[in-house]
């Protein structure tokens, strides 16, 4: 920093140049008012983590509304509701927009607004304090999001191993693990999946068209635009069942009885890709006997689906492979074997071939991309406290478990957590098992969190910081290897940040000035830091800045491949491991066991819950434009079970689970499309927030509902879809 110049006034200096340079970068585009240009910014939309690619419109300094970029390779200028209603959260009245330090107890939201100085010096002195008292393993980090990196390198170069985030434990981790196991490495984000070219998809319990992803969506309409067929695999008759050729209301938690019976009459019938087996495979002899007796009859008595149409759609996967795509899911904690249930999928996609094909799953390109010289990250001789390699041996280290996270806080084991650090989650809402998280949250010494909205669990944070939103803020580009055409997109400011905002990485760069980790932050501003990223590309910054996104010719398939690119399957054998000798190692099964589920007792229902098209969860339901397409959830309910509970459409209830929680009233939606035994609500409703006047208090969360979760033993993630639920016998009007 320049002498003479303050911190803020030199952040005010640095944020007028990106600003600028966004500017100068941008097109001119006819304004919406006579005689007005409007600018126009090329980013990319982090209303979910999908990151589309967005132009942000600028007209007299604001932004005026937003539009899908065609420059961007995936996108291609869709965006959902979402993406358009982004600039209602950047002028949400109810952001956060000062540093503020508790003054009340926990939970009463009593704040003192302070100054950044005050709040980093604060939080500097804190961290040292812990570091000094009981070693920088006390603290963990719990961060979400792309722009989550920088935090986690401040964290990793102060000298914690905690970090873990959502994504893993409670989204995606048991897919990673069970795809890595069977074909060496995982599915990664966004999914590979050539939907356009399929000849056939198959959905077990993934809702396209309610996750609204947008290019997935658009690559799967596609598919299905051309004849591709649909079998979709969920006890909800949900958006993408509606366009299905056939729909299998399946008994929830028994998928992997019904994936082994697909692979008992595919293999039993010789349909499977046998030059593509005798290639890549290994254990195919040994798959073909473990599946022999679950035939399509045994596994209907146990899926309650008609053994003709298990045998009828196992046929007509064969019939179009390898031109199959198999969806792994990306929410996939439900039943604590989600592991080994992303593993037999995984085997039937090896079956049919698909794997690395045309219409299949696509294989990644890697990019090259440049780096700075950074010290070693300092070593834990205590290793992480959240069971991420021991306790769970497949869990990821890099992402972590959080539930692991929070269990070391309440048991001091394998040593004491005295300081969260949340970034970019609610974990209030992210992770099950609520009352646990809020009694470890009352045990830590620090709490801080990272936010730009006064979601809950800012009630009981020590320091909260305001970070400008993504229309504010840079954040390290999105590189992406998955895509047939891999691609680097870029998040940069439209506009400067407003109120008393900052951006991610200024917090992270200016903690690290202050706790003597600058080693780790060694370029001065953002664009030093994108130019050494782009190096290596062959693209030219000006360029990247105008287009928002560039891509690169891809190898996606085994065909295109060559040695530079690696082992086609990183596995031990260098083949698919259709049985597992990583699993049989650590003694659990080689290949997929079923294992029937616990059904609700009579007068229950299953809780399940997923997505609403126009909400990212929480994330969306303060904006103005959203909550107005959308204000609260309902209850889905079999249309007999709420006749025979005398509930009319429209009627406000209670739900109760087994531990006694309730939820907030909601109303109840009769419908058909759900099994009998089964409730549906869309997550992330319910907050109770009373700084977000839009969101609080409207429609009910399941998160309080899910008091029980069954842990997958391989990896730590939450099967959540075990709690069942009943209407409380007085019934809210």
């Amino acid at each position: 920093m320049p002498q003479g110049i303050s911190r803020r006034n030199w952040f005010r200096a640095t944020s007028a140049a990106a600003a600028t340079t966004a500017a100068a970068t941008a097109t001119t585009t006819p304004g919406q008012r006579a005689g007005q240009p409007a600018l126009q910014v090329a980013t990319n939309c982090e209303m979910c983590f999908w990151r589309c690619g967005a132009l942000a419109q600028i007209q007299n300094g604001r932004v005026a509304r937003i539009e899908g970029n065609p420059q961007h390779p995936l996108t291609q200028g869709r965006l959902c509701a979402r993406g358009n209603a982004g600039h209602q959260t950047l002028y949400d009245p109810d952001r956060l927009k000062r540093p503020q330090l508790r003054t009340g107890a926990r939970g009463e939201g009593r704040f003192q607004e302070i100054s950044w100085e005050q709040a980093l010096d604060w939080f500097a002195a804190r961290l040292s304090d812990l570091k000094s008292k009981y070693g920088p393993e006390s603290v963990a980090i719990l961060p979400h999001g792309v722009s989550s990196g920088f935090f986690s390198t401040l964290m990793k170069a102060y000298g914690t191993p905690n970090s873990a985030e959502p994504a893993f434990a409670q989204c995606r981790g048991p897919r990673e693990v069970g795809y890595a196991l069977t074909f060496g490495r995982g599915v990664g984000s966004p999914e590979p999946l050539d939907l356009a070219n399929a000849k056939a998809v198959v959905l077990i319990g993934s809702h396209l068209g309610e996750n609204v992803f947008t290019s997935q969506i658009t690559q799967f309409a596609d598919g299905l635009s051309k004849g591709a067929q649909l079998i979709v695999v969920d006890p909800r008759f949900s958006t993408a069942a509606s366009k299905a050729t056939q729909w299998l209301p399946i008994r929830p938690g028994t998928d992997i009885a019904l994936l082994l019976a697909w692979m008992n009459v595919i293999l039993a019938e010789g349909l499977e890709d046998k030059d593509y087996l005798a290639k890549h495979a290994h254990g195919l002899d040994e798959l073909r006997a473990h599946v022999k007796p679950f035939t399509p009859e045994w596994a209907s008595a146990e899926t309650e689906l008609p053994a003709a149409q298990i045998r009828d759609t196992a046929r007509m996967m064969a019939a179009a492979k390898p031109a199959v795509v198999l969806h792994p899911g990306r929410h996939v904690t439900w039943y604590g074997d989600d592991t080994q249930r992303a593993r037999a999928m995984a085997i039937l996609t090896a079956l049919l071939g698909a794997w690395g094909r045309s219409g299949g799953v696509l294989l990644p390109t890697a990019l090259k991309r440049g780096s700075f010289k950074l010290p070693p990250f300092p070593e834990s001789k205590r290793g992480r406290a959240d069971g991420a390699g021991t306790t769970y041996p497949l869990a990821s280290e890099e992402q972590g478990v959080t539930n692991g996270i929070v269990e070391a806080t309440l048991t001091a084991q394998p040593y004491p957590i005295k300081s969260w650090i949340v970034y970019g989650q609610n974990v209030l809402e992210s992770i099950p098992q609520r009352e646990r998280t809020l009694a470890a949250i009352k045990l830590l010494d620090l709490f801080v969190v990272v936010d730009i909205l006064p979601v809950e669990q800012t009630l009981y944070a020590d320091l909260i910081l305001p970070e400008a939103t993504y229309l504010e803020r840079y954040d390290a580009p999105h590189i992406v290897e998955s895509a047939a055409r891999p691609f680097i997109s870029l998040r940069q400011p439209a506009v400067a940040p407003l109120h008393d905002s900052r951006p991610g990485w200024w917090i992270a760069k200016q903690m690290a000035a202050r706790l003597g980790l600058d080693a780790w932050f060694p370029w001065k501003n953002p664009d030093e830091h994108l130019s050494k990223l782009i190096e290596p590309m062959g693209i030219s910054l000006s360029e990247l800045k105008a287009r928002g996104a560039m891509a690169f010719e891809g190898r996606p398939t085994i065909e295109q491949r060559t040695e530079a690119d690696g082992p086609l399957f990183p596995t031990e054998s260098g083949k698919i491991e259709l049985s597992s000798k990583t699993l049989k190692e650590l003694g659990h099964d080689p290949i997929p066991i079923y294992h029937p589920p616990a059904d609700p007792p009579p007068g229950w229902f299953r809780l399940l819950y997923g997505r609403a098209p126009v909400h990212s969860f929480a994330r969306t339901e303060n904006n103005a434009l959203l909550n107005g397409l959308m204000s609260e959830n309902t209850v889905w309910m079999n249309d007999h079970a709420a006749r025979d509970l005398g509930l009319a459409p429209g009627a406000r209830i209670v739900l109760q689970n087994s531990d006694g929680s309730e939820s907030l009233p909601v109303a109840v939606q009769p419908t058909a499309a759900i099994r009998k035994d089964c409730v549906y609500m869309a997550h992330g409703f319910g907050q109770q927030a009373p700084g977000l006047h839009k969101a609080n208090a409207r429609g009910a969360s399941d998160t309080p509902l899910i008091s029980r979760v069954k842990i997958d033993p391989l990896m730590g993630g939450t099967g959540m879809r075990v709690n069942f639920v009943r209407v409380k016998p007085e019934v809210h009007t």
